[in-house]
């Protein structure tokens, strides 16, 4: 609807002035452009041009059946809005339902959705696959653009949805827009094709390693100076026979019944992994660090050496000393009771308070 003018003589003022009308416009079954007036609004003096440019939108927009984006503020435009309406309804110029059922373009009771699928989190790890720069270590590795995609659809799938690749091929066909975002025909995913890629990823293991270590220290500006290492272990329910891994071991879990794997990992204290490893069941706590000290030289950037934290179990003599002799500088638990001790400066104490409410005094001894 518009406004439309035609000039005629006001007897208020005695003068000639614009009469304003509500106009419609249609197209007849001649298919000729017709003109049906809603409500005559009369000698409208009172109202300036910005005015009745609001007024003429909020009736289009309650005709349309839509919601204005903001509130009215003009107290004089919402109360012309108002009476308008409620004339044109009176006189039955337009018909409030039949507008509402005409401008209704979606119903929604009846909306059913075939192929919605999940995409917020998926986006989120491509755009860290991204960041990390992923794709262009694999193809500097000389992978083809469809290995590539299917890397991302793996890594991404273990993010998101960790199951067995049968679980993960079911969940990328059925509920995930994961495919649409890596590029990989979601029709080719097989559980054989999950194993492969698996695979094929983790033969460059050492490779991804030192990427990611290096770009994570790029991305956040990290320096390596502290690191944290720690050994743990898992069991299996099977019998394991031919793995050459699973072995006999002493389990932090009290399964000395299964066989177990060990794993060794180094973090810096952002909690970003520099060097994982997985060793048999039988990998002693106590066994030699060699391996570990090289890939940490090779995988962390900073010039000094770091400061490495550990716990009592792997702090050997030997263990130390090998740090040592790298130029390691090592936090740890003393395997055992120093007895013969004093204060460095005394009165210079530390106290902290745990979550258990106990309070732990902090001193720097000399043995």
């Amino acid at each position: 609807m518009y406004l439309k003018a035609s000039f005629r003589h006001n007897p208020a003022i005695k003068d000639i002035a614009a009469y304003y009308r509500l106009v419609e416009s249609y197209r007849n079954e001649f298919d000729r452009v017709c003109h049906k007036t809603l409500l005559n609004i009369g000698f409208w003096a009172d109202a300036t041009r910005s005015q009745k440019d609001k007024v003429v939108d909020h009736l289009n927009e309650r005709y349309k059946n839509e919601l204005a984006l903001f509130e009215e503020t003009d107290e004089q435009v919402a109360e012309w809005v108002n009476r308008f309406w409620k004339e044109m309804i009176a006189k039955k110029t337009i018909d409030r339902k039949t507008m509402e059922e005409k401008h209704r373009l979606v119903k929604v009771n009846t909306i059913k959705h075939k192929e919605a699928k999940e995409i917020g989190t998926e986006w989120i790890c491509a755009s860290t696959w991204h960041q990390l720069k992923l794709t262009e270590l694999f193809e500097n590795l000389g992978w083809s653009e469809e290995k590539v995609q299917l890397a991302m659809t793996q890594v991404i799938s273990r993010a998101v949805y960790p199951g067995s690749e049968l679980a993960t091929g079911k969940w990328i066909k059925e509920n995930s827009a994961v495919c649409d975002i890596t590029g990989y025909d979601a029709n080719k995913i097989t559980k054989d094709k999950l194993y492969q890629s698996a695979l094929d990823v983790y033969q460059h293991k050492t490779t991804i390693e030192k990427h990611l270590s290096t770009t994570t220290n790029e991305l956040f500006d990290l320096q390596d100076r502290i690191m944290l290492y720690d050994l743990t272990n898992t069991y299996f329910e099977g019998n394991k026979r031919n793995s050459q891994l699973a072995k006999y071991g002493r389990s932090k879990e009290k399964r000395s019944d299964a066989k177990l794997v060990v794993l060794a990992m180094v973090i810096n204290i952002e909690g970003f992994i520099k060097y994982s490893a997985i060793h048999e069941g039988n990998y002693a706590d106590t066994a030699d660090i060699k391996t570990l000290i090289e890939n940490l030289s090779s995988n962390t950037s900073t010039a000094a050496r770091s400061i490495v934290v550990m716990d009592a179990g792997i702090a050997t003599e030997k263990n130390l000393a090998t740090l040592t002799q790298q130029g390691y500088k090592y936090v740890v638990v003393s395997r055992a009771k120093i007895k013969d001790y004093q204060p460095v400066q005394r009165g210079k104490e530390t106290y902290l308070l745990t979550k258990s409410k106990k309070i732990i005094r902090l001193s720097l001894v000399q043995s």
